[in-house]
């Protein structure tokens, strides 16, 4: 579905659809992401922004993409908000000139430095990452201050972490949720889960040594609890990595594991192209899917 050109252009229009979609995001302006980003400031837990939208097909739509992010790094300095934007490179003209999209970067990355915080690179599906991690690489260079997300069921992922650790990196870590072949990804949820396990693990003796920023997103508080056990024996602060999880999803947990001691970040989406970001998210979970069809019903 989330594929699928004529659902992407008609079911978003649909009161069911866009009931539904409130979930998993406040609104499709950076003002009502803001307003809720605001909610969180009390039980301290700090806020990733992302304007939703991927393959952009022109470079001025690349360019006003650009500015919307410095509008965001501004309004959040205005409002005095412990939050930073996470973007997709073909948000900002990675299929049109990487040239341009690599200045986007390093002015939003410069930008995002004056307030001591990073700039996220969003991965996309498999075609796209090594793409990624060149202008990541190239980034980080010049911009101590990038991070970029790695996604735990791509095969090739052990590889890529072990080439960015010289570089002190920040990472993300997420399953994945493109429909990606057996050929490149791990299909059973068995191996996803032990894949991302083995790799939070093989990076947290590198975190707790302040040689990466590693941020656990994902909504599976199992496997965080297993890391903070192997963290523990290895008596390894929990403060070591943080947790990333979407807004919407589990925030009972959230505010739990924030006032157990944890690191945790609430990542917000807003914008209009929200349909293939939300057909990702009911297809990470059948619990997702259910939600989904009450709201066609209710």
């Amino acid at each position: 579905m989330a594929g699928n050109a004529f659902l992407r252009r008609h079911l978003p229009r649909l009161p069911f659809a866009r009931r539904a979609v409130r979930r998993f995001m406040p609104g499709e302006t950076i003002e009502e992401a803001l307003d809720a980003a605001e909610t969180f400031r009390p039980v301290g837990i700090s806020i990733l922004l992302t304007h939703l939208g991927e393959n952009l097909t022109s470079l001025e739509g690349a360019d006003a993409v650009a500015e919307h992010y410095h509008r965001v790094l501004n309004l959040v300095r205005a409002r005095g908000l412990d939050a930073e934007v996470s973007l997709k490179l073909t948000q900002i003209g990675l299929d049109l000139d990487m040239e341009r999209t690599y200045g986007h970067l390093a002015a939003l990355a410069a930008h995002a430095a004056e307030r001591g915080g990073t700039l996220w690179i969003d991965m996309e599906s498999s075609p796209y990452v090594d793409r990624s991690l060149e202008l990541y690489r190239r980034l980080k260079a010049d911009h101590p201050n990038a991070g970029i997300c790695l996604q735990a069921y791509l095969r090739r992922t052990p590889t890529d972490v072990h080439s960015l650790l010289p570089l002190r990196p920040q990472i993300r870590l997420v399953k994945g949720a493109y429909d990606e072949p057996a050929s490149v990804a791990f299909r059973r949820r068995e191996e996803v889960d032990a894949a991302y396990q083995s790799l939070s693990v093989l990076m947290l003796p590198h975190a707790a040594r302040g040689e990466l920023r590693l941020g656990l997103g994902t909504h599976d508080t199992r496997l965080v609890e297993r890391v903070a056990d192997h963290a523990r024996a290895a008596n390894l602060p929990i403060t070591a990595f943080e947790v990333q999880m979407l807004y919407g999803i589990r925030t009972d947990e959230q505010r739990r594991l924030a006032a157990s001691g944890f690191v945790v970040k609430n990542l917000i989406a807003y914008g209009e192209a929200w349909y293939a970001w939300y057909m990702r998210r009911l297809a990470e979970r059948p619990a997702n899917v259910l939600f989904a069809l009450r709201q066609l019903f209710g």
